[in-house]
């Protein structure tokens, strides 16, 4: 079984036996190991949310005509004024945002959001899902909900189902504006048309549809709209901090320690990373050293320094 899935490992990843030695052949199998341990991880997070934004549209929003904030707000919005499916415009209206994602986060981070957003629309072209209520308050806390939850589900997973995000964190690095304060006023701009495409009381559904997806992002996620700083403490700092630089793009900072039984000098190196970047450090740091001691802790918003001139 394990030949069988060393194999498997050489084929998806490329590795060429007879063209290196046994411990290079050795790093490369278990790095290998490592990433194929996130990929799985990734999919099984952004099934997830396919299955939950299908559910949330199809069981609550799109039969009673409800809509949400965010990128699939806007999509909701021209399905209801022109006919068109809304599983052609979930893909064709985040297009410009995935785009953006390749610069602003990275390809493997665009990649994995096309198979997302494309595995929901045909999720919502050809799933059918009951109509659970009628009633409109549980239509916009519910439908909300599921939304929210799947996607928050694919963030974790490391994608977006939604490219608001990635619209805010591209702005982000070239004004002054934080993350937040761009997704509050993408989501007046998407409040304002409908109240004016439809009525008043739908774009005040639409508010509280948003209001609940939010929150339940934020609880999935634990802030997405945060940077996170980690810290990191390894006897193989320097090999970590090659990996920072090379494969995420970022600079760190290196403070000099103790450590507290021995007393022998350990550098320790301090990140400022988003969450969706996250996923992507936890991947390098564990093909380095899978005992590497790592503490995190959620920054309201950074500038200055590597932060916002250089993406990963």
């Amino acid at each position: 079984m394990k030949n069988i899935y060393q194999y498997i490992l050489i084929e998806i990843f490329n590795i060429k036996k007879d063209k290196l030695p046994t411990s290079a052949f050795n790093k490369k199998i278990f790095n290998a190991e490592i990433e194929f341990k996130h990929l799985i991880h990734d999919i099984f997070f952004i099934l997830l949310a396919v299955v939950s934004a299908s559910f949330g549209l199809k069981g609550f929003l799109l039969p009673n005509m409800f809509i949400d904030g965010g990128v699939m707000g806007i999509s909701l919005i021209i399905a209801e004024i022109s006919k068109i499916p809304l599983s052609i415009l979930i893909v064709a209206v985040n297009i410009p945002f995935i785009i953006m994602g390749i610069s602003a986060i990275s390809k493997q981070f665009a990649i994995k959001s096309v198979i997302a957003i494309t595995l929901l629309a045909f999720s919502v072209h050809f799933v059918q899902f009951p109509v659970v209520t009628e009633d409109k308050l549980l239509i916009a806390v519910f439908g909300g909900f599921f939304l929210g939850l799947g996607i928050g589900l694919a963030v974790r997973g490391g994608s977006v189902i939604d490219g608001t995000e990635v619209l805010a964190v591209f702005v982000s690095r070239k004004t002054s504006l934080t993350i937040g304060d761009i997704v509050m006023l993408f989501n007046v701009v998407i409040f304002g048309v409908a109240a004016y495409v439809f009525n008043i009381e739908i774009a005040l559904y639409a508010m509280l549809t948003y209001l609940v997806a939010s929150k339940t992002i934020d609880f999935v996620v634990s802030g997405i709209e945060e940077y996170v700083g980690v810290t990191i403490i390894s006897p193989k700092s320097n090999e970590i901090r090659i990996a920072i630089i090379e494969e995420l793009g970022r600079s760190c900072t290196i403070y000099k320690g103790k450590g507290g039984q021995a007393l022998n000098d350990i550098d320790i190196i301090y990140i400022l990373v988003t969450r969706l970047e996250l996923t992507k450090l936890e991947t390098e740091i564990e093909k380095i050293d899978q005992n590497a001691f790592i503490t995190m802790h959620s920054v309201k918003d950074a500038k200055g320094g590597m932060i916002k001139k250089r993406p990963l």
